[in-house]
């Protein structure tokens, strides 16, 4: 999928999967927030993603009006409070999406699929 910016000198197209990386990495400067984490089909346990294969935790989709929504599927830091790092998750990501690519970000969902200790 990708996302339409028209102006007069032309049409933009900016793919999901940029939208994608750009926001996960917005997560990671977010305190709390250990990384992004994939479901193992084979065994069900979250697992934590590493560089480049960091907006597999990540998934943007655009609705009919253009509108970007965004599911995060993250592993946050043992013994922060779940609410407060996800509300600074949500502000932090939805500015620097719209300001990033200039299009409107309606949702964005938050799945916990596991806890770490960092050191």
């Amino acid at each position: 999928m990708v996302g339409n910016i028209e102006n007069e000198n032309g049409t933009i197209v900016i793919d999901s999967d940029a939208i994608a990386q750009y926001a996960g990495y917005a997560a990671l400067d977010c305190f709390g927030i250990v990384g992004m984490a994939t479901i193992s089909m084979t065994d069900g346990l979250a697992k934590l993603l590493k560089g480049d294969s960091i907006s597999k935790g990540v998934n943007v989709t655009f609705n009919e009006s253009n509108d970007i929504d965004i599911d995060f599927h993250i592993i946050i830091a043992y013994g922060v409070n779940i609410k407060a790092v996800i509300d600074n998750l949500k502000k932090t990501v939805k500015y620097q999406v719209e300001d990033y690519t200039s299009l409107k970000v309606n949702a964005i969902n938050v799945f916990v699929e596991g806890v770490r200790v960092i050191d």
